[in-house]
């Protein structure tokens, strides 16, 4: 009977693949500058309503609700004051939300969480203030004010108005609590607590705190195992270099967990809570494990994939009707991603995504029971994937030895030799990386016929936490060096044109523009630092990362902190090295990578007299959000590459 529904299910979904063209068309600059409107759909416990965040042309963020059977208009709409955003949000009943609140000054930002927690029904009605500095809330008015910060942690199953969340204390007490919330009732009960301060928790069927795991003040990765008489920390030389607990089992006796023996990729394993009986699920030998399929409830995985290169499924148990559902889905989508969000609590409904390197993410609704599949939205409808680049994972060996990845975005239509090239490194340094996946940058250089190369150099995540930690104290060094190399290659493949290339970056990407040109005199032809950081020092004085103690510690650990090596690796300080055209790039209200970044690499520039061009705008954060400064950004980029490297292909 199953087989039967799954051919059925293939006859049903007519998806045609992308056309293939001799050419690609020049699209118009708009089509690059917009954002995606509609993100982060999730599906109500009992499959009726659909709840997703919605960003208006203006910035302003929604949380807007849904019911399935209409979507024609919804039937509620949370809108968030300027800057704030329903970061994630749950479903904690199939009438219920609740609400992490997050900040964003910029299209590169990551939301910042406030560690406030909001609730409201799902028709817009009775919200509260469950957590945070600003209040009780309208049924928790004998609570004070909260000293602290929280964050959403899990649910009981089925849904029943609670949730499980956690609690930082800002107060000299360093602690990490969780509590079991009626989210309906805001009230809340202590169920876990220990002192060390960052700690997430994962709560097992009984309603109790199993493990306590994260990043401690230190910056060393702890786990700790409730026992009969407290916490015990565990022993990483038993548990592993990397352990990181995700769910129990359906018998609740055993868990699954992210892990790896030592400081490589890490792998998918389930074993006794105790640590006992290890059984391997799925590794991949260069790559941690990334994505993981689950089933519905109870919950199980059922596939991986891949953190770096083609997400190429690896099936846990092929026989598992989940994994069946997932290969029939991925047929009838050839060269896409097919991603599986969340089921309805009875298993039948599932929402699912589809994505690829030139799809930003198409979302469906599937009836488990008789294979009928709805579309539901296009993340960026007015991307015709037809018409978007190629983006090819590939290895190359760095001066040092070690086997990098590189991915390439090709101009559609293109010779793939000897072409113009754009060094594209990504933002962060460390636990970052750039995927397979749509990245408008790339599409929109390899639009207008260049080749776009982007690294995952040492630092990157995707390959264990020794990979991970080679980055570190390497940001003009090392690093550079792995982007150099990555360039030598490109040019020794004859892909590139030696005498047409020049590199744009943003964030810790911007950095690397500059400090790339200088590390490499006469390889670039011209740079372009969009948000950059420039003065690695400023980094202790102004920006988000000097507001906490975790934030300075990991600062020393990942950056250093030493004034000779801090100021012998910022681009300020060697401004007479660069020797190529500059464009600079900022938001004027920068929180992460401040204004002052840019005006101390303006001023280096002046005092060195080195020609640059300038574009900064006030309103901005990091990275810009207004449609009509990015096409002004994407348009002077383009001139910008074209005075020095030439038209592309």
């Amino acid at each position: 009977m199953l087989a039967q529904r799954m051919r059925a299910l293939l006859a049903c979904l007519c998806v045609l693949p992308p056309a293939v063209g001799l050419a690609a068309d020049l699209l118009p600059v708009e089509d690059f500058a917009k954002h995606a409107q509609l993100s982060l759909p999730r599906l109500s416990p009992d499959g009726q309503y659909l709840a997703l965040r919605v960003d208006d042309d203006s910035g302003q963020h929604s949380l807007v609700v849904y019911k399935i059977s209409d979507m024609s208009a919804p039937v509620s709409m949370l809108k968030m004051p300027k800057y704030e955003l329903p970061a994630s949000f749950y479903w904690v009943s199939p009438t219920r939300l609740v609400i992490m609140k997050g900040q964003k000054f910029g299209s590169l930002d990551r939301p910042v969480l406030t560690g406030e927690i909001i609730a409201t029904d799902m028709n817009g009605k009775h919200q509260d203030y469950l957590y945070g500095y600003q209040g009780g809330g309208s049924r928790g008015g004998t609570r004070n004010h909260d000293e602290g910060y929280a964050e959403y942690d899990s649910r009981p199953e089925p849904a029943n108005n609670h949730f499980y969340m956690t609690t930082h204390a800002w107060n000299g007490d360093r602690e990490s609590s969780l509590y079991d919330v009626d989210a309906t009732a805001n009230k809340r009960l202590l169920i876990g607590n220990i002192g060390v301060p960052e700690m997430d928790f994962m709560v097992g069927a009984d309603g109790k705190a199993h493990f306590a795991y994260g990043v401690n003040d230190d910056y060393k990765y702890v786990v700790y195992h409730r026992e009969a008489n407290g916490w015990a920390q565990e022993n990483t030389a038993q548990m592993g270099r990397s352990f990181v607990p995700l769910d129990f089992t359906p018998d609740h006796q055993r868990i699954y967990a992210a892990y790896a023996a030592g400081g490589g990729p890490t792998a998918l394993i389930e074993e006794d809570e105790n640590g006992g009986n290890r059984k391997l699920l799925a590794k991949d030998d260069a790559s941690s494990i990334g994505g993981i399929e689950w089933t519905a409830l109870p919950h199980r995985p059922f596939a991986t994939v891949p953190a770096t290169g083609l997400p190429k499924v690896s099936y846990i148990d092929p026989n598992m009707d989940d994994a069946k559902l997932h290969m029939a889905l991925g047929l009838k989508f050839p060269g896409e991603s097919v991603h599986f969000i969340n089921y309805s609590e009875d298993g039948g409904q599932l929402l699912f995504q589809v994505s690829s390197d030139r799809d930003p993410g198409t979302y469906y609704l599937i009836d488990t029971h008789r294979y009928k599949v709805s579309k539901l939205f296009d993340a960026a409808p007015w991307i015709d994937p037809a018409k978007m680049a190629e983006r090819r994972p590939l290895h190359f060996k760095a001066g040092n030895g070690t086997e990098l990845e590189a991915i390439l975005t090709f101009p559609k239509g293109a010779p793939e030799t000897n072409l113009p090239m754009v060094l594209l490194p990504h933002g962060g340094p460390i636990g970052v990386q750039d995927d397979w996946y749509y990245d408008d940058q790339a599409q929109f250089l390899a639009n207008r016929g260049y080749l776009v190369l982007q690294v995952n150099f040492r630092g990157s995540s995707g390959r264990g936490t020794d990979f991970i930690k080679a980055g570190y104290r390497q940001w003009g060094t090392g690093i550079q060096q792995d982007l150099i190399d990555g360039v030598k290659w490109a040019i020794a493949e004859k892909y590139a044109d030696p005498k047409r290339i020049c590199v744009f970056g943003a964030s810790f990407g911007g950095y690397s523009a500059m400090m790339a040109v200088i590390r490499a005199p006469g390889m670039f032809q011209c740079a372009v630092g969009y948000a950059g950081i420039y003065d690695m020092a400023m980094r202790y004085t102004k920006g988000d990362t000097q507001e906490s103690e975790l934030g300075r510690n990991a600062l020393r650990v990942e950056m250093g902190d030493d004034p000779a090596e801090l100021a012998a690796n910022s681009p300020d300080k060697l401004a007479d090295q660069i020797n190529v055209p500059v464009f600079l790039i900022h938001g004027e209200d920068d929180q992460r990578a401040p204004f002052a970044q840019a005006k101390a690499m303006r001023a280096a520039l002046d005092a060195a007299h080195k020609p640059y061009e300038w574009m900064s705008k006030p309103g901005e954060g990091h990275g810009f959000y207004d449609e009509k400064n990015n096409i002004e950004l994407y348009t002077r980029l383009q001139a910008f590459l074209e005075k020095y490297i030439g038209k592309g292909a």
